[in-house]
């Protein structure tokens, strides 16, 4: 069935508190793309960020992004209380862009006020599925709540440089520690309690309105996280904790030392012994909040790149086996089946384009790789199968606006005959891609909401590679005007998605 959809993540949408929230907006930002005839919503992970405030180094794959919790979720009580509805009075000189470090200074702060209200007035008593939250989800949450505990009173400081004994998992110490952090433990248990209660109001409404939520998930985890520190068995770690090797890519045409990422890398071996239990767990976390999962860097499951660890790039690097096949197969028969999408781009090996076909997921086509001068790329639209999902451009492309100011002399002459862009207003490049994309073979489609509304390098989500600037940039409402509503309705009934 022919689809079209958005992808907006959580944090760029608007709002008055510092970054994109659970509440009306986003309630809005549905209404939006049930209006515009859309039929899914594509969003990036929802896990809380850590230093590069990238939302693919969570501190935890299994937990909420507590910046994303509203502060008008919570009852009039709490408001009356705490200084929460205040903090719109702080970001108030730029609601375009988020300011990670304000709100990592603020943010917190104003949640455990919002605790405290709460706990004393007693959180079971409110919420009556707050423990059977609790218990659902223990096998990750404590030790989420534990790390987090754990990081704030040793400085922020990564698990790899906390003492041993809190390092390597020491039971007395992590006894002695429940004891001393109980409170804080607590605090993080309400935080991802409220994320979810916020989330499964939103996913509600937008399935009742037929939007689906794509989502996303890393297939690595940060280094720094409570995965890693709680599951050291789970990954290629010595016994003092240290990696033995870690993730990257290796040289190519656009870099000489290739990329080191520094992600440690899965102990298969140790997966299969276990049944996949972990993936499956992570796995069931992601179908419970999401309609359709994206499988990030699907390739690290045919191979993946191991560099040693300790070396400054990923040069002597070597590439191993992944699960394949059958790793899939074994979730499909725990979880049933299962709507994924792989990410498969970038360079391809042909056992990797065999693991997509044989799994039978949708694989990507970005219509930003396909105009090429020098070659005819497999990502041109008459090259395409219906069992995939394609794009103008991905988060981590130029917006589409920018993306022709960059383009050659010759690829742009390229792009120019085969959308017969000659004599057209620059206005229209923008429209001209997108028709082409919705008029494709492909059963999905999505279009970043910078490319409908035709913005320029300003409102790129992600630069790979760099930091500082990215993960930044938000919606203005205004931006999604009625004439630019009717407009994508328009075109979506064209070509019958």
């Amino acid at each position: 069935m022919r689809g079209a959809g958005v992808l907006l993540p959580i944090f760029s949408l608007p709002g008055k508190y510092g970054i994109g929230r659970l509440g009306r907006e986003a309630f809005w930002f549905a209404d939006k793309l049930k209006e515009a005839g859309q039929s899914y919503w594509q969003i990036l992970p929802t896990g809380p960020t850590g230093y590069g405030d990238s939302p693919y180094q969570p501190f935890s794959t299994f937990a909420g992004n507590p910046y994303f919790i509203d502060p008008e979720g919570f009852p009039d009580y709490v408001l009356k209380e705490t200084r929460l509805k205040e903090e719109e009075k702080a970001f108030l000189e730029d609601l375009r862009y988020v300011n990670y470090e304000k709100l990592y200074d603020r943010n917190r702060k104003l949640l455990f006020e919002a605790y405290q209200v709460e706990n004393y007035c007693g959180i079971e008593k409110n919420y009556p599925d707050f423990q059977e939250f609790c218990e659902k989800n223990k096998s990750w949450l404590y030790d989420y709540a534990m790390y987090m505990s754990l990081k704030e009173e040793l400085g922020g400081l990564p698990w790899y440089e906390w003492p041993d004994e809190l390092k390597l998992r020491d039971r007395g110490a992590l006894e002695r520690a429940s004891l001393r952090l109980g409170d804080s433990l607590r605090f993080y248990h309400w935080q991802q309690y409220h994320f979810m209660r916020q989330w499964r109001k939103l996913k509600e409404h937008a399935n009742e309105n037929g939007i689906l939520i794509i989502g996303d998930i890393p297939v690595y985890v940060s280094a720094d996280s409570a995965d890693a520190w709680a599951n050291p068995k789970l990954y290629q770690f010595d016994p003092k904790g240290r990696p033995v090797s870690v993730a990257g890519v290796p040289p190519d045409a656009f870099s000489e030392s290739g990329q080191l990422w520094g992600n440690p890398v899965y102990d298969w071996n140790y997966h299969r012994q276990t049944d996949y239990k972990w993936w499956t767990e992570r796995m069931q976390r992601a179908f419970d909040m999401y309609d359709v999962l994206r499988i990030d860097h699907f390739r690290g499951f045919d191979e993946y790149y191991c560099i040693p660890f300790g070396d400054k790039d990923a040069k002597g690097g070597h590439w191993e086996k992944g699960p394949g096949l059958a790793f899939f197969k074994r979730i499909e028969g725990k979880l049933g089946k299962k709507a994924i999408i792989a990410e498969d781009l970038g360079l391809l090996t042909d056992s990797v384009r065999k693991l997509v076909k044989d799994t039978g997921f949708p694989g990507m086509k970005v219509l930003e790789f396909a105009f090429s001068s020098k070659e005819r790329s497999d990502y041109l639209p008459y090259k395409w199968e219906k069992n995939c999902i394609a794009y103008t451009g991905t988060h981590d492309n130029e917006t589409l606006y920018t993306w022709f100011d960059e383009l050659s002399k010759e690829d742009l002459e390229f792009v120019s005959d085969y959308l017969d862009l000659k004599d057209r207003d620059r206005k229209e490049y923008n429209e001209a891609v997108i028709r082409l994309l919705l008029g494709s073979v492909a059963d999905t489609v999505i279009v970043p909401m910078q490319d409908w509304i035709g913005l320029d390098y300003r409102s790129r989500i992600n630069t790979p590679s760099t930091l500082g600037l990215n993960w930044k940039w938000r919606l203005e409402k205004k931006q999604a005007d009625e004439e630019l509503i009717k407009r994508m309705r328009k075109l979506t009934e064209l070509y019958e998605r």
